[in-house]
């Protein structure tokens, strides 16, 4: 997979949580849950998608580059916790702490990403 490719990759899943993280914010407010058929599911498996594209495109790239700060495990739990939290951003009764800590450590990778990406690239 091309390194430009996983780099816009890596920008829509930061696009993605951040969207994640302002839908739960809403839903919070509103105290209500969204329907799951025709808002939950679409974002969920847009977010899966993308997920495992990157994923897969981040471990083939790890086995031949080497990344100072990150390891292939660190991508997997990176890629399940955001596929995760796309679906948790839809439901008020989520661990208010639980889905900051996801989403604070989820962020924490992909940016950390992004910077390996483009030094690696420059």
């Amino acid at each position: 997979m091309q390194k430009e490719k996983l780099q816009l990759l890596t920008e829509q899943l930061i696009k993605y949580t951040d969207q994640a993280d302002d839908i739960y914010e809403g839903v919070r407010l509103e105290g209500k849950e969204k329907d799951f058929f025709s808002e939950v599911k679409p974002f969920a498996d847009q977010v899966r998608t993308v997920c495992i594209e990157w994923e897969t495109g981040m471990k083939e790239w790890m086995k031949e580059t080497e990344f100072r700060h990150l390891f292939p495990e660190q991508i997997e739990q990176t890629a399940h916790n955001l596929s995760d939290v796309a679906v948790q951003a839809f439901f008020p009764k989520t661990s208010y702490k639980r889905f900051k800590s996801h989403v604070q450590s989820i962020e924490f990778i992909l940016n950390n990403v992004k910077m390996e990406i483009d030094r690696i690239l420059s």
